[in-house]
């Protein structure tokens, strides 16, 4: 009798063993189907947006021409010749070495904890969130990607932001005329001189707070926008039926709406991050606010939005299709 029941109680422990076991390889299929479609959906995105990109970060970073004078780049199209006359094609590629180089980790991250984020918030397994859940892990994803996105940031930030072609670029700066010699010859030589000079990984993280100021609110509002659009245009919470062009234009106007939920906060991140470590015109995020805002007004915390949203409506439609066709192949 005994032996039946210690038999019996070791086969529902080894059972109960098995149906854990089974679970954690379920969770951890999950996690590599988000990591493979985020990493797949960041190469679409980013392939279809760093040109514009590039062209957002020349216009914020540009300096405020001195009384009587012309700005360097009239607009987002006076930008793109002058880029492509001084510097060819490359020159809209610009600092792309960077991001992809953690394209990958990046969006496989954001779209993993997005994914874990979905699984702690469902009422029950296979359950569809609520369009405020899916504010709330688009939140804890962007919170999550902030750690590395500041230093790509910075890093592709630089390299856009520098003049190129004949080794060296007029700078306007506090009203007098400078010569600068191209800085960087490229994203490890970006890595390397900030480590050395700029007080090592620290200086890689310099625009933290404005990139969590960007991330998690941005994101919060791009994967609500999404599902929103997506059940709208289901007629539901079962959006499993929407085809390719639903979900381009679903993932179109989330990437919309992230830019106009915090551009400003991109701005102050972006003119942060290039600043002259030892001559610095700003000492942080609120300085650099109330400066843009005080010599430029309102028009200068929205300078490149015009190539932000010409980007972003692009690139995260063909990332949001990317990562849906890749995770749905992927079972």
């Amino acid at each position: 009798m005994n032996l039946v029941l210690n038999s019996s109680a070791f086969l529902s422990f080894t059972e109960g063993i098995f149906v854990q076991v089974i679970k954690l390889f379920t969770k951890m299929g999950d996690v590599a189907k988000d990591l493979a479609a985020g990493t797949v959906g960041g190469v679409a995105q980013l392939v279809v947006g760093h040109p514009f990109d590039t062209i957002k970060v020349k216009l914020q970073s540009q300096p405020t021409p001195s009384p009587g004078q012309l700005p360097k780049y009239s607009g987002a199209i006076d930008a793109v010749k002058k880029t492509l006359a001084a510097e060819g094609a490359g020159g809209l590629y610009k600092g792309m070495g960077a991001p992809l180089a953690t394209v990958a980790a990046f969006n496989a991250l954001l779209f993993s904890v997005r994914g874990q984020m979905e699984t702690i918030l469902r009422s029950a397994p296979g359950a569809p969130l609520t369009v405020n859940q899916q504010v709330i892990a688009g939140a804890g994803a962007g919170f999550a990607v902030s750690f590395l996105a500041t230093p790509t940031e910075l890093i592709k930030c630089r390299l856009q932001a520098q003049g190129s072609g004949s080794g060296s670029a007029a700078v306007a700066e506090a009203g007098a005329a400078a010569a600068a010699a191209v800085k960087y010859g490229g994203p490890m030589d970006v890595a390397k001189q900030v480590l050395k000079s700029e007080g090592g990984i620290r200086g890689l993280y310099k625009g933290l707070f404005p990139t969590f100021a960007r991330e998690v609110p941005g994101n919060a509002t791009m994967f609500g926008v999404y599902e929103a659009i997506k059940q709208y245009m289901a007629g539901g919470t079962d959006t499993s039926g929407l085809g390719r062009g639903s979900l381009m234009m679903a993932g179109g106007l989330a990437g919309g709406a992230f830019w106009v939920s915090v551009y400003p906060t991109d701005v102050v991140k972006s003119v942060i991050q290039i600043d002259d470590f030892k001559n610095p015109k700003y000492s942080g995020s609120i300085d650099a606010f109330k400066k843009i805002l005080k010599s430029e007004g309102v028009g200068g915390l929205y300078k490149g939005f015009g190539p932000a949203m010409g980007r972003s409506v692009p690139a995260n439609a063909a990332c949001f299709l990317a990562y849906e066709i890749t995770k749905s192949s992927l079972g």
